[in-house]
């Protein structure tokens, strides 16, 4: 599958592993609410949905969602600079940073909601975005 091919989300949920849909919907809800003109980019070929202020994934994304076999990573472009007072974020990147969610109650925590308020703060006031 080449790593360019755009589609829906829904697309995304129907190679993701049955168990962990809930949580991959769980968590774009969970952005959504957080910011609701959040702009949804899914890249098939990369089996992840990246959410950001504008379509370009590493300038504009803040966060993106990327289900592997056994748990959903959600991904920080930017997480290495993120406060994370849980120390939750996972990853040694200069700049990104992921969290493993194994259920959909792990999206629930105030810390993921924090992190994901943090990412997209430092994107709108970004220099040179």
């Amino acid at each position: 599958m080449s790593k360019a091919r755009t589609g829906t989300f829904d697309d995304l949920l129907q190679i993701t592993e049955e168990p962990l849909r809930p949580i991959a919907q769980a968590l774009r809800e969970l952005v959504f609410e957080i910011d609701p003109g959040a702009c949804e980019v899914v890249r098939l070929g990369y089996r992840s949905a990246t959410y950001g202020v504008g379509s370009r994934q590493m300038i504009d994304g803040y966060v993106y969602i990327l289900p592997y076999e056994r748990w959903v990573n959600l991904g920080f472009y930017q997480g290495a600079s993120l406060t994370d007072p849980e120390a939750l974020l996972e990853g040694t990147g200069a700049k990104m940073r992921h969290v493993k969610m194994h259920s959909p109650e792990d999206v629930h925590r105030s810390a993921i909601r924090g992190l994901i308020e943090s990412a997209l703060a430092e994107r709108r006031t970004a220099p040179g975005r």
